[in-house]
């Protein structure tokens, strides 16, 4: 994981604490700055409250990416998804993170702390940190995620 002066945001839920707390120390060892939303306690929570602002850091610029983590990842990943330029993704490998870093320019990570191994998740998030976006003929799909209202209309 090749460390960046802004940060990483982070966020979870009861479920996901104990494996986000986990990469936080793995980032902050890499040298990573990380900006940690919570939740810092195993008490139910609302994910979508979490999910909402790692979003809102990503694409304020306050945020390089965001990482979350709930039971499967899924849920994180639907509220996440609701802000405009975000493009978060459940990652299950590193083949995943790499291929949805380089075809999809993906900027957030979900993981399942349930479904998901914690040294798989390290590894698929060192491969989601450093695998660059190719752009090229990706971009081309990309900006048809979040149309235009004019092409929303065609």
């Amino acid at each position: 994981m090749n460390p960046a002066e802004t940060p990483i945001a982070l966020g979870a839920d009861h479920a996901g604490v104990a494996l986000k707390d986990s990469l936080r120390a793995a980032l902050e060892a890499a040298g990573h700055p990380v900006r940690d939303f919570g939740t810092h306690g195993d008490g139910s929570v609302d994910y979508p409250d979490f999910a909402h602002q790692v979003a809102r850091a990503v694409t304020a610029g306050e945020a390089v990416f965001g990482v979350l983590v709930c039971g499967t990842g899924i849920g994180m990943a639907i509220a996440a998804n609701r802000h405009p330029e975000v493009r978060a993704v459940v990652v299950h490998s590193t083949t995943e993170a790499r291929l949805t870093r380089a075809h999809n320019d993906a900027n957030i990570a979900c993981f399942g702390a349930r479904t998901t191994g914690p040294e798989v998740v390290l590894d698929s998030l060192s491969a989601f940190l450093t695998t660059p976006y190719e752009g090229g003929r990706h971009a081309r799909r990309v900006s048809k995620i979040n149309p235009s209202p004019a092409a929303q209309e065609a």
